[in-house]
């Protein structure tokens, strides 16, 4: 279970350097070059994916590449989420992702549906609203901010969904990240000298050194999951339940208690709605 707690942990730390990278002057498209950087060598270093399955004509290149965009993509939304609405409406749009994730999968996987999944669907779906809606502030800060919002929920439904035909392809997990990963950090440099040579954007040191440590955090949430599964193999619902429901709370309070954020009576009750529902669709995959 530490496994499980370590991934959280990671996970939410991924949010709160977003949240602190304007205020340290932070550049946060090198920053997420270089955590491209750091993903990709960690897993090679530690997943140690065989590539040979690569090489086999059914694998889903178009899928890898539009991972290797949307993954980079989908971090520069959440940053900019984070920034307009904070961790804590941002980890639970985050979270609740799997909803699109779900209905993707009864519609083009063939997955089947049942009471539990229905459910926290229906509910998941209520909760999108609470945690999207705001009180108070200008009507276009508002708009910008549930845009942002729908912007990471949309996002990691993409690839959520992109993972899924990658997996049905039969190519291994570890070997479609580190080919993402890598051609994400590929087509991020030739952005960042692009930016460099124009003058728009020039690289630093500290930009790196924040990257690489992003990079760090990303990658330990990868990993901490896979391993969490691997010492409950016969438990993927509480690792799944356990991992969302944990996101969700322990960016709540460090949004709340560290960062002075404020919620609505709708934002917290979509956070306990989003609870229920990741405890619903956990419980319909037993």
């Amino acid at each position: 279970m530490h496994f499980l707690v370590l991934s959280v942990i990671c996970s939410v730390l991924v949010s709160v350097l977003l949240k602190l990278a304007p205020r340290r002057g932070v550049d946060i498209a090198q920053a997420v070059t270089w955590n491209y950087l750091a993903a990709s060598v960690l897993s090679l270093l530690l997943l140690k994916p065989s590539l040979q399955s690569l090489q086999s004509g059914h694998t889903p290149w178009l899928a890898l590449l539009g991972l290797a965009v949307a993954l980079p993509g989908i971090f520069l939304v959440l940053a900019r989420a984070v920034r307009e609405a904070g961790i804590v409406r941002s980890d639970v749009a985050q979270r609740l992702s799997l909803l699109l994730s779900l209905a993707a999968a009864f519609l083009l996987f063939g997955e089947q549906a049942n009471g539990w999944k229905l459910a926290g669907l229906g509910l998941g779906l209520l909760a999108i609203v609470g945690v999207t809606a705001r009180d108070g502030g200008s009507a276009e800060r508002s708009r910008s901010s549930w845009g942002w919002l729908l912007g990471v929920w949309a996002g990691f439904a993409l690839i959520d969904i992109l993972l899924k035909q990658v997996a049905a392809a039969g190519t291994p997990s570890t070997a479609a990240l580190l080919v993402s990963f890598g051609i994400a950090f590929v087509l991020m440099l030739v952005w960042q000298l692009q930016r460099h040579v124009s003058g728009n954007s020039r690289l630093t040191l500290g930009n790196l050194g924040f990257g690489l440590l992003l990079g760090l955090l990303n990658f330990g949430n990868i990993l901490f999951y896979v391993r969490a599964h691997q010492a409950l193999p016969h438990s993927p619902a509480t690792i799944f339940a356990g991992m969302n429901i944990g996101v969700v709370c322990l960016g709540a309070l460090v949004g709340v208690l560290v960062f002075g954020e404020k919620t609505s009576v709708w934002n917290r009750l979509g956070l306990a709605l989003a609870v229920v529902a990741i405890g619903l669709i956990a419980r319909g995959t037993l």
